[in-house]
């Protein structure tokens, strides 16, 4: 892939959906968190979008590649980079910080996708503005990490949660340019791929750091259903649509939408804080992120 993205409609309809479901994510992982421990619930979510998409490749006669080009080394650390490791790390986090703040910090992935679109992604180059908006969205990083933005079980703990969250924004940032420089591959069968492997590094990490997996209830099945429907099976496939078809500095967009709904969702239905330092970060964050995607923003309001 050496020229650049053809942005069309339909990938802005992907990226609206996107942020929308992984916005409310993080409600659903505080909701799931009652009933079971963090690592088992990456397992739970990543298993169950595993077999769900493996059957679905199984039913589409099982090919991933679509040409003579190979990339198993690549593919094996996307599908660590984009499931099982930033999985278990948001779920980890989120006993400590807030779904809102779990939210806003997955704002940073386009913050942190375009330096390594700079150099890895043709076409997708820093220019003057996209650094002025690195700048300023990295401030409002800043501010996410310091001050006292949240109560949490202890002041370490929750600098060690928003971390986590942080840290698994900067994996899906990586695994968003290896996914864009992947040879040609059948999109399904890539998502239940990537989810296979994700499903075998998170399940041995549970099982050593957490144990025999625990019975969960009612509540916590249904929320691990949704979580490996939704968020995980259905947006995973989403995600490699968009990366493939526009790039990964256009799937970044989806960052504007999900620290959004996040917070939206964490104070209405599960009754979150919203103190100045998370309302200030997330401000400059999005400023950020905008003034670095301002032609394709221009492009969006010009198609409607």
């Amino acid at each position: 892939m050496q020229s650049p993205p053809d942005i069309r409609p339909a990938d802005w309809a992907m990226v609206a959906t996107l942020g929308l479901v992984w916005g409310a994510t993080f409600m659903v992982i505080e909701i799931a968190l009652r009933g079971i421990t963090p690592f088992w619930l990456a397992a739970g979510r990543i298993g169950f979008a595993a077999a769900l998409t493996g059957a679905i490749w199984a039913i589409r006669g099982g090919r991933l590649y679509t040409g003579a080009a190979r990339a198993w080394p690549s593919i094996l650390a996307i599908g660590a980079l984009s499931s099982a490791v930033p999985f278990m790390l948001l779920s980890w986090g989120q006993q400590h910080v807030t779904s809102g703040f779990a939210g806003v910090s997955m704002a940073a992935v386009a913050l942190m996708v375009l330096p390594l679109a700079h150099f890895f992604v043709p076409g997708e180059r820093m220019s003057l503005r996209r650094t002025l908006g690195f700048a300023i969205g990295f401030v409002g990083v800043v501010v996410l990490i310091g001050g006292q933005a949240f109560e949490s079980t202890g002041a370490r703990l929750e600098v060690f949660g928003r971390l986590a969250c942080l840290a698994a924004a900067a994996c899906y940032a990586a695994g968003s340019i290896l996914t864009r420089r992947l040879p040609p591959v059948d999109p399904v069968a890539l998502a239940a791929v990537l989810l296979f492997i994700g499903t075998a590094v998170v399940v041995p990490v549970a099982w050593a750091v957490e144990g025999p997996p625990p019975l969960p209830d009612t509540q916590t099945l249904a929320a691990l259903a949704i979580l490996g429907l939704l968020p995980t099976a259905g947006a995973n496939f989403l995600r490699i649509l968009v990366i493939r078809s526009a790039g990964p500095t256009f799937m970044s967009l989806t960052n504007y939408q999900v620290p959004v709904w996040s917070v939206i969702f964490g104070a209405v239905l599960l009754g979150e804080p919203l103190p100045p330092a998370l309302l200030a970060a997330l401000a400059l964050i999005l400023a950020g992120v905008a003034l670095s995607q301002w032609g394709a923003l221009r492009r969006l309001f010009r198609l409607g």
